[in-house]
C-alpha cells in the first residue's frame, strides 16, 4: 500500500530539518551572534545563546510532531 503525502507533510519535514540543523549549529557555535554582528546583546551572560538553542529545538520537535501526525493520517488516505 503506497502512502500519499500532502504538501503540508513535506513542509513540516523541511521545517523540522532546518530547525534541527539550526539547533545543532547554535549548540556547536553559540557565539555566532557576536561573531557575525559584532555586538554582545546579552552583555556576556550567555542568556541569548541559550534562547538561540532552545527556540530551534522546540521548533524542530513541534514540526516533527506535526509531520508525524500527517504521516499517520496518510495511512488512512491511501
Amino acid at each position: 500500500m503506497k502512502r500519499v503525502f500532502r504538501r503540508r507533510y513535506w513542509v513540516e519535514v523541511a521545517a523540522s530539518a532546518v530547525s534541527a540543523v539550526m539547533f545543532l549549529l547554535t549548540l556547536a557555535r553559540p557565539n555566532w551572534v557576536e561573531a557575525i554582528f559584532g555586538v554582545d546583546p546579552d552583555g556576556g551572560s550567555g542568556e541569548l545563546e541559550w534562547v538561540l538553542v532552545a527556540v530551534p529545538l522546540v521548533a524542530a520537535l513541534g514540526c516533527s510532531l506535526l509531520a508525524w501526525r500527517e504521516w499517520r493520517q496518510s495511512a488512512s488516505l491511501s
